[in-house]
Order: structure tokens, then C-alpha cells, then sequence
């Protein structure tokens, strides 16, 4: 949902902000030149850098490198730290010596403190230093004039830090005096300053934001070499990040923007200040440890450089070596940044996730297809939907209740008319072993009537305004106080609202929405909470914007934990995140439009998401805003079923559009899209549990998976699932053929449906009709499928399976299959799970444990198996069980597939046993 508010007559005080239309106006929102800290420095020019080294103040402690740097016309010192982490991490920390005032350094996104490893000194002349850590094979090389440095790996520059001489850290003179502010409350002292950059304050649709910090920071990296780079969501743009224009930047400040524009770099929803490069021999990553506003921009270019280094100089021969600029500008905080310095993209992807955390791993319901719409009018409504799924034979998972559940949009509670027997309702929908999620928002209404309100009240647990009373601002309930999620216990006092005995009527199959929470404000600048309100501890809002999202979902995903004694998974999605929000659930990206476009972006954008550590994520299926057409609604569904949150969505004042109401015909297709989703279900959740346990993207841009292969690195209109699947989803309407790239040279692609063989690299034009969308599996991959569904991923428990085996070019695959009960935690602490790895070799195919720990009991048979790239019929078929046991097995071969088919194996398929094809 949006907190747009609607085109309301002048001088009306309706609270309805759905009277009118919803306003899609881009002017309320800033532009970088209409913020102040950008202004300020966009006055720096590269290569005038006023920062120099003090290299005599060098000293090393516990192997962190420590000195100073002193601004040549301000004289004012800074401290850099230079501290090597383990896992070939370099962190680079930049703050006052002797500071005014202490600036906000960013909490409980690092999962712990990072291990250091020692760097040592390996050079020292007048006006450098050269530092080096072994275990990354690196070197850190310091120039005090101008302020530089340099990181080399095996001799070969890698990253430059303050090449352009962009460094910039603000430092807090006397404030001017508060008549000059225009804010007669505020305490400052009297001293009179020009104020043409938005040092002190900055006006924005007639709002007035006094500043009395004034501490933004900046700095560039170089990256040598390196000409592709992504990351920074979130964006509704290509996956790709390109270089900005004049006046222009990848904003990263939460924001939430209804129906926002596409191929655009303005903020929205959430923020991930990391990014990362590739070229085709190396991988490495920038995170920026900033919370507050954030402005990138990017140029590409291009050095000449020698590649003949041992010829005579008359005859060498110069080449283009291309190089990426990346400058980071912030409102606040301090320099605190982490060179992730790969090689490869997995490598990358741990020392993100070392860092921040792994993707939570998600109870297996919510990996199937969940319902949504604002809003389902009352529990009648519910159940005809329900029951609607059953009658049309298409499986689903969870329905999903908006604000209007509520009474009077108070969180916590129901509408007793639309909603008076809640927990038959949801006994009703266990019995089909189904779930509810409902919506709870930050922002709580004030009336001293409702609990929430007075409890909060009473323990001052409310992010008060500047002059130090309960901030108020404007939402769904109409005036309302916003929860102080920094605050600790804040958040350990709205966990609690989460058990049994607290939210009334709730009960342990209700999971959690948590939407508005960038946080949205009707009427105020920007649709979000002012700069100057104040948080725990007295930080400004400045400071912890992007924060606060990241901490409702952490709180909300504590609160359903606790809500089971610590025994079961939770399930929380949430509209805005930080880095680190990976570790409470999943994310999505917000009020799309029904429009081919939003379809079309949905894949960059989630892509983007997914190589920032954010793998559980989606959009919604059928756009948010406005009417899809039969075929838009259709081309959705199937490429949603193969995305990893899977979820159908529709504003308020757009027409119903549950499946089987777009005709016999569109109903049938997208129960297809559906229950392919819940026949791949064991491919899905081995991919969860592989990206919470290794890192690995669930959905990925086709350059992690080949990452030698330029001709990948712009493709952002398919991608892989796991290394195993291509998927080439349809996003334009009327096509009956659409390219697809297949990447790999001596690399085997299978249709996934019809078996027939592609080799890669190639780009070929591949027929398609509105029945699917093209997928291939990849040669040399084994993929565990069920072989019926069921009306849930509960009613699949103990359900038959299929393995898909698709043979490389050496007539060889591997894949794996993980099992546990589907909800608990116990696959963590005691090992309850099962974890196996098949391959076949030499025409047997093993199944075998993948480790040493699981233990959970499996009685689930394999039912079939299906082999791709069989070069002839074999003469037999045996299964070779535990115990010695031989058996023949029926089969049957098509020879212009080379495709071999086996059936009624009746094989454990947790158990040992081998399949020989003779």
C-alpha cells in the first residue's frame, strides 16, 4: 500500500486518503541539486583534494592500522583505521579526532564484530606506506600527498580509495543564530553564517528542516579494470548500473513512492549501499556502513595503459583499459566502508553475508503461492476465496488480510464486524493446512483507548519531535505516534505483542506484514518522518532512516519466534529494508502498476536484490495498481512461479482478479504457472537452504553463473534459478518468439518440459505461445521435483518424487535434495534434517548422503526418474539397493530426445542405492 494522499479540495481535513485519486506527482520528492549535502560536495573537484597523510603518526595495534589526516586549509585532523578481516575483507574507517560532537556509527546490521587479521608493514619511504596481508594476497598502498590509497592484488590494481581527491567530511562550526533558522525553539548560539547549501537548515514544501549537525561525509573509489558493476537497491532500473548524468545519482534513501517510476535512479522502498563489480577474472564489492541519506554516482572510463610491458617503449602498444569512478555522498555518520575483495561472485557473496548475515531459511509454505489483496472485505470473503482455490484445483498456500481486518486500523486487533470470529476463520484454514499473514504497521493511533497506544505512551517507546514531545504525523488511523524501533527495548516490548496471550484472537498459523514502515507520513515532505525528529538516544532521524524498516522486521520476526518458545520458523515480509534485512525474511518491491513495463522491470530489480544478500524476494503478480489484461495477468503468473516470493496482489479500487476469473482458458494456464511452482517445491527450498548455508543467490544474473562469459553481463531479461534452471519469462505482450541467450561454451540446455537439446553459447529465437514461458535445465544438473501436488505445500507432505537429470558434454550431473519437517527450527539444533547429493557417472546413478549430520526420518519414495542425453537405449536397467538387492526396472527411450525414462522405482529417496543403465 501507499500513503500517497489523494487529491482532497483545498482546506479539507477528510483522514480519507483514498477520497480522491491517488497522486503520482515526482515533485514530491528531492532531486539531488535540492539537497543540501550534495550541493555542498558537488563543490569539490576531482584532483584538488585539500587531505593530507600524517605517515609519522602510523602506528600498528593488534594489527589495525591507525594515523592521521589533516584538511591543509581547515587544520582540522581526522583518524583513518585500516583493519584487514578475515576472508580477504579490508574495512576502512574514517572519523574525528576530537569531534564536537560524536557522529552516528550504524548498529546490529553486522551480525558480530569482525574477526581482524594482521596486516603488516612491508614498505616505508618519506610521503607512503605500503601495508600488506598475506592471507589476501593484497597490498595496501598509502600516499600522504594528496591523501590516497591504493589496493593491489598479485601486483595488479584493484581499488583506489580518494584517487579523485573526493574525500569529504563536514566539520560542525557554531551553528548561526536561530533567527536567522526561522525556528524561535530552537537552542543555538549566536553566530551569523551564509547558509546557500543547507548546512543548518533546508526547506522543502514549505517545510522547514533544522540541521544543527551538518556532518555529511563522502569519498570515491576507482575501480581498476573493471567496466560492469550492480547492486544498490533498491531501484526500479536495470540490473546493470550505468553512469550518471550531471546533477544526478543512485539515491538510497527509503521512500515510499506509489506506482514509481521505472528507469529511474530516485529512492524507494529499501536500501542496500553495496556494490559490487565484475569483469571476467575478478569479482569484488563496496559496502558503504551508512545509514543515513545516500547519493551515488558513477562514471565509466576508459585509461590508456601499455599491455606490452617487456617491449621497447617506441614500440609498445597502448589499449583502452576501462575503469568505473564510484563516489559516495551521505548526510551523516562517518566513513565506514568494506573493500570485499572476492576474486570470484560466490566469494563475494559470503564475505557480504560474513558480514551482515545469511538469508533467513523460510518455513516451506511460504515458498508456495500466497494470496493478497486490499482488502478481503470479511471472513465470508475469505472463505469464498478459499474454498474458490479448491473448486478451480489450484494450489495455494496463504491469503493475506490488509488494514481493513482491523479495528479502526489499530494493529493487534479485529473489526468485529467484518471479522468476529477470527480464530474459526483460521481453524478453518489450518484444517486445509493453509496460513493467514496479516498487515501491522509502525505508526499506532492515538487514542487513549487502545492499548498499543497507552502502553507505548506510558514507556515513552514513541520517536519524539524536536522540541521532545511524541512525534505526530498522519496515516491510515489519522493521527498517529510512530513506534521507536531503535530503541532496544522498543523492540523487545512490540515482540511481545506477538504472543497468543497478548493479540487476541490470533493464533500460531497467523504470520506478519509489515508495510509503510520507510516510514510513510501522509502530508509531510517527502511522504516519510522529518530529518529533525528525534530517536533513542537522541539521534536525529537523519541518522537512522533507512534503519527503521530493518528494525520492525527484525523486531516482528523476534516477536513470532518468541511466540513459539524459540521452536518454530518465522514468516515476515516487509516493504523496506537495510542490509542485513535478509536475516528476518523477505523483502518485495512495492506499489507496481499492471502495466507490461512493471513486469518487465521486475526482473533487474529482483536480480539486484538477490546478489545483495536479499535472496527471498518478489513482486507482486499481476501489478498493484490498475486492471491487467488476460494475457499481462497470465505472462505474470508464470514468470512470478519461477521468483523466489510468489505472491498475487491488487490495490482496493481495481477489479477482483483471483485466477478463475479471467475465463476457462486463462484460469487453466495459471493454474499450470502454479502448480509448476509446487512440483519444482524440492528444487526451491534445497535452494534456501544452500543460499542460508553458502551464500548462494536463489535467483541469479546469468554472470555469477558465468562469470568468464562477457556476452552474460548484460543480460537481465532471464536469469538462472539456482546453477541448475534458465529462465526466460515472456515481457512483452503479442510475441510468439522471444531470444534467449544460452551461455557456455561445450555447456548442454535441455528444454525443461519437452527435453529437446540447445548448446550453448549461442542466442536463438525460441517459438512461444501464451501456454508457458521458455526454461531449460542446465547439462550436468540433477533437479528433484514431486510428481503430484497437492492443495498446499502441507497436503504434499510425504508426497511421491522425480528426478530431472540433464547430462553434460562428459555424460555427467550432480544435484541434491534437502528435507526437514518444513517449519520447525530443529534442522539447526538438532541436526533434524535430511541432506542428499545424487550423481551419476559413468551410467549409475548414486544416491548418497551429502554430510554426516542429518538424521530426520524420510519415508517419501522416489517415483520416477527422467535422463536427458542418454545416447542410446540401454539394454537394461537395474536398481542396486542397500543390502546387496537386485532388481530390473521397467523403461522406455526416445531415441530423437535421447531421452530415458524410468518408472515405479519405489526407491527410499532419503535411502542408498545406485540405478545402472547397461
Amino acid at each position: 500500500m501507499s500513503s500517497q494522499e489523494s487529491a482532497a479540495p483545498q482546506g479539507s481535513e477528510s483522514n480519507d486518503p483514498l477520497a480522491g485519486v491517488f497522486l503520482e506527482d515526482k515533485n514530491k520528492f528531492k532531486t539531488c541539486s535540492q539537497i543540501g549535502f550534495y550541493r555542498r560536495q558537488k563543490l569539490f573537484r576531482p584532483d584538488q583534494s585539500p587531505y593530507l597523510a600524517q605517515l609519522s603518526t602510523l602506528k600498528v595495534e593488534k594489527g589495525i592500522v591507525t594515523f592521521n589526516i589533516i584538511h591543509q586549509e581547515t587544520k582540522v585532523t581526522l583518524q583513518v583505521q585500516v583493519i584487514a578481516i578475515e576472508g580477504k575483507i579490508l574495512r576502512l574507517k574514517i572519523n574525528d579526532v576530537l569531534p564536537l560532537k560524536h557522529r552516528f556509527e550504524v548498529p546490529d546490521v553486522l551480525v558480530k564484530e569482525p574477526t581482524t587479521e594482521w596486516l603488516n608493514i612491508s614498505q616505508q619511504e618519506t610521503g607512503s606506506v605500503v601495508l600488506e596481508c598475506p592471507s589476501a594476497s593484497s597490498k595496501v598502498h598509502i600516499t600522504a600527498q594528496p591523501f590516497s590509497i591504493l589496493i593491489t592484488q598479485e601486483g595488479k590494481a584493484l581499488i583506489g580509495v580518494n584517487s579523485q581527491g573526493l574525500l569529504y567530511f563536514d566539520h560542525l562550526p557554531s551553528p548561526p543564530p536561530r533567527s536567522e533558522l526561522g525556528e524561535k525553539d530552537t537552542e543555538v548560539p549566536h553566530h551569523s553564517s551564509e547558509d546557500v547549501f543547507g548546512l543548518w537548515k533546508e526547506e522543502f514544501e514549505n517545510d522547514l528542516d533544522i540541521n544543527l549537525n551538518g556532518l555529511s561525509v563522502g569519498l570515491d573509489f576507482t575501480l581498476h579494470g573493471f567496466e560492469y558493476v550492480y547492486g544498490l537497491p533498491e531501484h526500479a532500473d536495470t540490473h546493470q548500473l550505468k553512469t550518471t548524468g550531471e546533477n544526478e545519482a543512485y539515491r538510497l534513501y527509503n521512500l515510499d513512492v506509489f506506482g514509481y517510476p521505472i528507469y529511474d535512479k530516485m529512492g524507494i522502498y529499501g536500501s542496500v549501499p553495496l556494490l559490487l563489480a565484475h569483469k571476467p577474472l575478478h569479482t569484488c564489492g563496496i559496502f558503504w556502513l551508512n545509514a543515513s541519506d545516500t547519493l551515488v554516482e558513477i562514471h565509466s572510463k576508459a585509461d590508456l595503459q601499455s599491455h606490452l610491458r617487456t617491449a621497447a617503449p617506441d614500440i609498445r602498444k597502448l589499449r583502452a583499459v576501462p575503469n568505473v569512478d564510484v563516489r559516495w555522498m551521505s548526510e551523516s555518520g562517518i566513513v565506514d566502508v568494506f573493500l570485499l575483495l572476492g576474486p570470484t561472485p560466490l566469494d563475494v557473496f559470503k564475505q557480504y553475508v560474513q558480514l551482515t548475515g545469511s538469508q533467513t531459511f523460510p518455513p516451506r509454505f511460504s515458498l508456495g503461492y500466497h494470496q493478497c489483496r486490499w482488502n478481503y472485505e470479511d471472513e465470508a470473503d475469505v472463505e469464498a476465496v478459499d474454498s474458490g482455490f479448491d473448486e478451480h484445483n489450484i494450489p495455494y498456500d496463504v491469503i493475506w488480510l490488509d488494514i481493513e481486518h482491523t479495528d479502526g486500523k489499530r494493529y493487534f486487533t479485529w473489526d468485529q464486524e467484518r471479522f468476529p470470529n477470527p480464530v474459526k476463520m483460521q481453524e478453518k484454514l489450518r484444517e486445509k493446512r493453509r496460513k493467514l499473514v496479516v498487515i501491522s504497521d509502525p505508526h499506532i493511533k492515538v487514542d487513549p483507548n487502545y492499548i498499543l497506544y497507552t502502553e507505548a505512551k506510558e514507556k515513552e517507546y514513541f520517536v519524539k519531535d524536536r522540541n521532545g514531545r511524541d512525534y505526530e504525523g498522519s496515516c491510515w488511523p489519522g493521527v498517529s505516534n510512530y513506534l521507536d524501533f531503535t530503541n532496544p527495548d522498543a523492540r523487545e516490548w512490540y515482540s511481545s505483542q506477538f504472543s497468543l496471550d497478548k493479540y487476541k484472537n490470533s493464533t500460531d498459523i497467523l504470520f506478519v506484514w509489515n508495510d509503510m514502515n520507510e516510514p510513510a507520513v501522509f502530508k509531510s515532505p517527502e511522504g516519510t518522518m522529518p530529518k529533525h525528529a528525534v530517536h533513542h538516544q537522541g539521534w536525529k532521524h537523519r541518522d537512522v532512516h533507512n534503519l527503521y524498516g530493518f528494525y520492525q522486521q527484525m523486531s516482528t520476526s523476534e516477536g513470532l519466534i518468541r511466540r513459539s518458545g524459540g521452536k518454530e520458523r518465522p514468516f515476515v515480509l516487509t516493504r523496506s529494508f537495510f542490509a542485513g534485512s535478509q536475516r528476518y525474511g523477505a523483502v518485495w518491491t512495492g506499489d507496481n502498476k499492471a502495466e507490461w513495463g512493471y513486469l518487465k522491470i521486475s526482473v533487474p530489480m529482483l536480480l539486484t536484490l538477490s546478489v545483495t544478500g536479499i535472496s527471498f524476494c518478489g513482486a507482486d503478480v499481476g501489478g498493484f495498481v490498475g486492471d491487467p489484461d488476460p494475457e499481462l495477468i497470465v505472462r505474470w503468473y508464470q514468470a512470478g512461479s519461477f521468483q523466489p516470493f510468489f505472491r498475487g496482489h491488487a490495490m482496493q479500487d481495481t477489479k477482483r482478479r483471483e485466477p478463475w476469473l479471467f475465463g476457462d482458458d486463462n484460469c487453466r494456464l495459471i493454474r499450470r504457472a502454479i502448480e509448476e511452482r509446487y512440483t519444482l517445491l524440492p528444487y526451491w527450498y534445497m535452494l534456501f537452504y544452500r543460499t542460508h548455508l553458502f551464500a548462494e543467490p536463489v535467483m541469479r544474473p546469468l554472470w555469477v553463473e558465468f562469470p568468464k562469459c562477457p556476452d552474460a553481463f548484460e543480460v537481465e531479461n532471464q536469469y538462472m534459478l539456482g546453477n541448475a534452471l534458465l529462465v526466460a519469462p515472456v515481457l512483452d505482450p503479442g510475441v510468439t518468439s522471444i531470444d534467449v541467450f544460452f551461455p557456455g561454451p561445450g555447456e548442454y540446455w535441455y528444454n525443461y518440459r519437452k527435453y529437446k537439446r540447445v548448446k550453448g553459447s549461442q542466442r536463438q529465437k525460441v517459438d512461444v505461445t501464451l501456454e508457458e514461458i521458455p526454461v531449460y535445465q542446465r547439462g550436468g544438473s540433477i533437479i528433484s521435483l514431486h510428481s503430484v501436488t497437492g492443495k498446499s505445500t502441507g497436503w504434499m507432505d510425504g508426497s511421491p518424487y522425480r528426478l530431472q537429470v540433464a547430462l553434460d558434454n562428459k555424460g555427467s550431473a550432480v544435484g541434491e535434495l534437502y528435507i526437514d519437517d518444513g517449519h520447525s527450527l530443529k534442522y539447526l539444533h538438532e541436526h533434524m534434517f535430511s541432506y542428499r547429493r545424487f550423481t551419476f557417472a559413468r551410467n549409475v546413478l548414486y544416491s548418497r548422503s551429502a554430510d554426516n549430520l542429518g538424521r530426520y526420518p524420510v519415508d517419501s519414495i522416489l517415483e520416477k526418474v527422467h535422463v536427458m542425453g542418454i545416447k542410446r537405449s540401454p539394454t537394461e536397467v537395474t536398481v542396486h539397493s542397500t543390502g546387496g538387492e537386485r532388481r530390473k526396472v521397467n523403461f522406455s527411450y526416445n531415441k530423437g530426445l535421447c531421452f530415458l525414462c524410468l518408472e515405479n522405482l519405489s526407491l527410499g529417496v532419503c535411502s542408498d542405492w545406485e540405478i545402472h543403465i547397461a
